[in-house]
């Protein structure tokens, strides 16, 4: 069973009626976490300054409401609490109205109201009175700090709390530019209206929400299931960072070389086999040896001066 989320009772007129609150929907969409692809580790959230580029500790975070460009209005989350109405723990009607009076586009979230301490029968009075009238209860209640206009509708055997949008929440149709409703000027003549008409009656159907499936999520599962079988899966493994590669990269280098340097022991002396073989070329004073037909011209040179 979800939490509960609020207690508290309907009110209108004289009435009450005690009641729990409760999430209506439940949340089935596919989520993706955030990884580093060389380990599978989870990529964290930092709170960074947007100028300086550098994390803040969470003591030097404020809230400021901006009231110009560039210029804000810091608060503290006691001076937030004591702006906001107090809970009066209480779903206050205000009006009641037809339901189809309420547009889709005020609607916002749903709730589920259950009786409370013995209330069954004034719930269930309230209930069966609202689906005789067709009407839905408009009401004022705090959730979570925060105020809500709300619609009571009668749905099945419960009772439904639907958070509603505010007025100057929706958009105005002003802002957008729609077809005019006039026929004449759209230019949709009888027969094209009609054959609509007859499609959209071909189409009609009853609510099901079973009938209705989210194919995406349904087809991402699937695949998730037969990489799992064919086991091309990922788990969390530890990464040497660049520094660090290079660091090993040099020790490994370094003994290759002493290696080396053993198997090829001792300098040969000067004038031995060795001087015209594979030590060509080395000089202890650094400097570039001479190609080997230059060395043997500077030795005939020096024993004709001889």
């Amino acid at each position: 069973m979800p939490h509960m989320i609020w207690k508290g009772a309907i009110s209108f007129g004289l009435v009450h009626v005690p009641v729990q609150l409760y999430p209506a929907t439940q949340s089935e969409k596919v989520g993706f976490n955030l990884l580093d692809k060389r380990s599978m580790d989870p990529i964290g959230y930092k709170q960074i300054n947007k100028n300086t580029g550098k994390e803040v500790a969470r003591e030097n975070i404020v809230r400021g409401f901006e009231y110009e460009k560039g210029k804000y209005v810091v608060m503290t989350d006691a001076e937030i609490r004591s702006a906001n109405p107090e809970s009066t723990q209480t779903v206050d009607i205000l009006a009641f109205v037809e339901a189809p009076e309420i547009s889709f586009l005020s609607l916002d979230t749903p709730y589920y109201l259950t009786p409370d301490r013995k209330g069954e029968k004034v719930y269930a009075l309230l209930r069966d009175a609202l689906k005789d009238t067709g009407k839905v209860g408009i009401a004022s209640v705090v959730l979570h700090n925060k105020q809500h206009l709300a619609a009571l509708i009668p749905v099945g055997p419960a009772l439904a709390l639907n958070t509603l949008r505010w007025g100057n929440e929706v958009r105005d149709f002003d802002e957008f530019k729609f077809p005019d409703e006039s026929r004449r000027k759209t230019g949709v003549t009888p027969k094209e209206l009609e054959m609509a008409k007859r499609l959209i009656e071909d189409m009609s159907d009853t609510w099901d929400p079973g009938k209705y499936h989210d194919t995406f999520r349904e087809d991402i599962m699937a695949l998730v299931e037969r990489k799992v079988k064919e086991g091309k899966t990922a788990e969390v493994a530890q990464v040497e960072e660049p520094g660090e590669s290079r660091a090993s990269a040099e020790i490994l280098d370094l003994s290759d070389l002493l290696k080396r340097s053993l198997k090829k022991g001792k300098p040969a002396k000067r004038g031995s086999s060795a001087d015209e073989g594979e030590g060509e070329g080395d000089d202890d004073s650094g400097e570039e040896a001479a190609p080997r037909p230059a060395r043997k011209t500077a030795r005939r040179t020096a024993r004709k001066s001889a």
